[in-house]
């Protein structure tokens, strides 16, 4: 079996290959991505109000799932990161960068719907919630490690820098995680994601687990389609490069 896996691993290290491969994924990706995120719209749209919030739950279909996906960005991100440290992955770092605007649309959506159904239900649009306080704290780690790899031209340099900052930022991913259970908070305890099972009607849950599966679909096609863009501009940089070396060494003789 680690024979297989060391195949494996380094057939996908290539970029050459992981281009290849994403070419032929990526058009089976963007199509289940969006007829999964249209039947959930539809069953989102059928379902019927919540007895205590009324028509304003049918945010949550857009809100939760964003919420969701801006936590599994930032651990794609990190866990990208800590590979390319421990196993120098050609295409770790590559991953990391790529996952971390998706990351950052996605928290800031679910930033922007939260406050929009937090006005009918708390009365504000921004309370300082540990839920929502983490939640803007993690959209600043996204921010942070997207100026680390514009700051840093090099990008090797670039990569190590950012992965120690998206490594150390992980620990806020739990925090979220955890932090209706840890403080005081207006945020509802988990619903979905129990133990006991979901404490949610299978009416309202239904839509919004079609709706969670079309946006981690969305996600990993956007993914590809990003690292397949930093691997083109990559080795076009490196082509510019050499022939600058060339040009150089041409006017030297």
């Amino acid at each position: 079996m680690s024979d297989v896996a060391s195949r494996l691993t380094t057939r996908f290290a290539n970029p050459a290959q992981f281009l290849s491969v994403a070419e032929k994924a990526a058009p089976w990706l963007w199509g289940a991505a969006l007829a999964t995120l249209a039947i959930g719209l539809v069953l989102a749209f059928r379902a019927p109000p919540d007895y205590q919030q009324g028509m304003s739950v049918k945010i949550m279909y857009v809100h939760v799932p964003a919420a969701w996906l801006a936590m599994m960005c930032y651990s794609v991100m990190a866990g990208a990161s800590a590979i390319g440290f421990i196993f120098r992955h050609p295409l770790a770092d590559v991953a990391a960068k790529s996952a971390a605007p998706i990351g950052a649309v996605f928290t800031a959506l679910a930033l922007v719907t939260g406050s929009l159904w937090g006005k009918p239900m708390w009365g504000a649009y921004w309370v300082w919630d540990a839920r929502l306080t983490s939640m803007l704290v993690l959209l600043f780690l996204y921010l942070g490690y997207i100026a680390l790899w514009a700051a840093i031209e090099e990008p090797v340099r670039a990569g190590r820098a950012a992965g120690i900052l998206a490594i150390a930022g992980f620990v806020n991913v739990p925090i979220i995680k955890f932090s209706v259970d840890w403080w005081n908070t207006l945020h509802q305890p988990a619903s979905v994601f129990r133990m006991d099972g979901p404490a949610i009607a299978p009416s309202l849950l239904w839509p919004l687990l079609v709706m969670g599966i079309g946006y981690t679909l969305l996600f990993v096609a956007l993914l590809l389609v990003r690292m397949q863009t930093e691997i083109l501009e990559r080795r076009a940089r490196r082509l510019r490069l050499e022939a600058v070396d060339r040009s150089g060494g041409e006017g030297l003789l």
